[in-house]
């Protein structure tokens, strides 16, 4: 193993090297633009819901043809391979919770189609949003038992 010493000289030519070819931080960028496709998003969403409601759905069935149609959307999107382009672009964006659940969902079962399914898609489907599923649940009965807890009659 090389136990050369460097001069601070040599490290602070170094460090003037690294920051002068590392990639400039596009964070606030990249932070309007997945607000703003976040944004827009919701904005179907209502959309989704407005026109729902203009047909004579009622409240309570509003509530759910929203969900359902994002989550088709979402998936149709992704089989497509458009969902995937407008991530890439908008990056944290499409993680607006039940579209990127979708998409979560969606992607690794087509790709693993060709294995067929069972062992394919039924197993891998899962493998992302699984683990999500599981600790949701169990988080879920924690804070149940907790709100019991603080709320029984005394």
């Amino acid at each position: 193993m090389d136990k050369r010493e460097y001069s601070e000289k040599d490290k602070k030519d170094f460090r003037k090297y690294a920051d002068d070819h590392a990639p400039r931080s596009t964070l606030l960028k990249d932070c309007v633009i997945a607000f703003i496709v976040g944004g827009i998003i919701c904005v179907i969403g209502q959309g989704i819901g407005d026109i729902a409601k203009s047909l004579g759905v009622n409240e309570e069935n509003v509530k759910g043809v929203i969900p359902v149609s994002l989550i088709f959307l979402s998936c149709l999107l992704t089989g497509i391979g458009v969902y995937d382009k407008i991530a890439k672009y908008a990056k944290a964006g499409t993680l607006v919770p039940i579209t990127g659940f979708a998409n979560a969902v969606c992607s690794p079962a087509i790709d693993s189609k060709s294995e067929g399914f069972v062992t394919g898609v039924g197993a891998k489907m899962f493998t992302i949003a699984g683990p999500v599923i599981v600790y949701g649940s169990a988080a879920s009965v924690v804070w149940g038992i907790i709100y019991y807890v603080m709320n029984m009659p005394r």
